[in-house]
């Protein structure tokens, strides 16, 4: 594998850390770069992704292309990977061929249909998928022209469910105005929170009680600010329940870390709440990998670097909550300030960040002098910059003197934020200095993602762990 070869997937890779929130036509044209550039590589990282990955939209395009693509092999591994996505999932899958790709080929209409007959096949996970997920499952049979089973018929298009089905309990729910027997139906059948709201027209603290009761962790933090709103925060025993989820969502793998901080920063729950949920948050990013490389961490606070302050911070947290070796922060403008914090939480990053204010003009390279001076050794540099330097030392020199001073080459990852430049990435690359970058769009559930790049001894160590990776066959 020679340096070109290298470059071309870790920029491939460095794509992938965003979070487009549906906005699937940038997403797609990225991903047919990639599969065009190396679609060998593509299939390996598409499955890697599966596992490891977070975003739910790079998810989804990876299975449409592996469904419409040439080769066989990804034909197959789209197939089985779409058996294991959710149906408003699966449905957005088949859109995206639709619409972007421009093909649906026999065989993904194949894999739908076994997607479909086999929830058919067991009436309580399709009455569930129902409950959760009824627009989408119409749409599947409709958009592809597949004939639904005879019950599924009756729940979906007829509205007609059989007698003791979860549809019909719902019915039933909407009947009674009956505390008790409501609380009853909801625990008896785990009705979602969303569908047995809907159905009522006054949610009471029983009710409320039996609909945490059913509800996962990450359906917990996704409608706290509706249960808040609802007084459940206001009742003691409904808000241990509730902290009972929240205890059980740091160690559930299907819980979104930035989704608790962003639930927290929504909600006026106490501070019971809150620690919580920040515990979800570092408990979720700290099972992502630990990072076991010294690193320095240099953030920019010259003039209109505000959003930089605000990304090292979190970063900060971030990064400090999972390391297993040495950490230095430096905020810089044309001096480098050491920051540091007692303890690992957004808190106490907050604290030590917390009288620094971004203004001046920017020297990149001081803070990595200052750590050449000070003998602070690590193996990767990551910066939060507009890489406008203007002010020697410059990053490219100083980076120089470090390496020679210390007998180091780190590695380096630019966390590019505003209107950015390529400056810095360009002066390093002149010198021969590996350097990932990455451009903050201001959407913070996409930082965790930075965890693969930082947490691997090496990229090329990454990289082989993906194409390791075993593309799955069709049963």
């Amino acid at each position: 594998m020679n340096i070109e070869e290298r470059n071309t997937r870790l920029e491939l890779l460095n794509s992938l850390l965003t979070t487009p929130h549906r906005q699937l036509d940038a997403v797609g044209a990225v991903h047919l770069e990639m599969l065009e550039r190396d679609p060998i590589f593509y299939g390996h990282l598409a499955v890697w992704y599966q596992q490891n990955g977070r975003v739910r939209d790079h998810k989804e395009v990876f299975v449409a292309n592996l469904l419409a693509s040439p080769l066989t092999e990804h034909r197959e591994a789209g197939f089985v990977l779409l058996q294991k996505l959710p149906p408003y999932q699966v449905s957005r899958v088949v859109d995206f061929m639709k619409r972007h790709i421009g093909k649906t080929p026999r065989s993904t209409r194949t894999a739908v249909t076994r997607y479909l007959r086999g929830r058919e096949a067991n009436p309580r996970a399709f009455d569930g998928a129902v409950l959760r997920a009824r627009k989408h499952l119409k749409h599947l049979y409709a958009t592809l022209h597949i004939r639904p089973s005879a019950r599924a018929d009756r729940v979906l298009f007829d509205d007609e469910p059989p007698e003791g089905s979860r549809p019909w309990v719902v019915k039933q729910l909407a009947k009674t105005d009956d505390a008790g027997a409501q609380a009853r139906l909801i625990a008896e059948h785990r009705l979602p929170y969303p569908v047995a709201v809907g159905a009522l027209d006054e949610v009471s603290a029983p009710v409320l009680a039996a609909l945490v009761h059913v509800m996962s962790p990450q359906e917990v933090i996704n409608n706290l600010k509706s249960l808040e709103a609802r007084g459940a925060l206001e009742h003691a025993p409904l808000e241990e329940l509730i902290l009972g989820k929240l205890e059980e969502a740091e160690s559930d793998r299907r819980v979104s870390a930035y989704k608790a901080k962003v639930a927290a920063e929504a909600t006026a729950a106490g501070a019971k709440t809150r620690e919580r949920l920040d515990r979800v948050t570092e408990r979720q990013v700290a099972a992502q990998g630990s990072i076991k490389r010294p690193t320095g961490l240099l953030v920019d606070k010259s003039s209109s670097m505000s959003d930089a302050l605000e990304v090292g911070k979190r970063l900060a947290a971030l990064i400090s909550g999972i390391t297993d070796s040495e950490l230095y922060v430096y905020a810089f403008d044309t001096a480098p300030y050491r920051v540091q914090a007692r303890g690992t939480t957004l808190a106490a990053w907050e604290e030590a960040f917390r009288n620094l204010n971004a203004g001046g003009a920017t020297s990149v390279g001081a803070p990595v002098e200052a750590m050449r001076l000070r003998k602070q050794a690590v193996d990767q540099f990551v910066i939060v910059t507009d890489e406008g330097e203007n002010t020697s030392p410059y990053l490219a020199q100083a980076y120089r003197n470090y390496c020679e001073t210390l007998r180091r080459t780190p590695d380096v990852v630019i966390v590019r934020v505003g209107m950015a430049s390529n400056r810095c990435t360009s002066s390093l690359q002149g010198e021969r200095v590996r350097v990932d970058t990455w451009d903050f769009a201001g959407d913070y559930y996409a930082l965790p993602n930075l965890v693969p790049l930082l947490s691997r001894p090496s990229r090329l160590e990454l990289m082989l762990e993906i194409l390791d990776t075993p593309l799955p066959e069709r049963n």
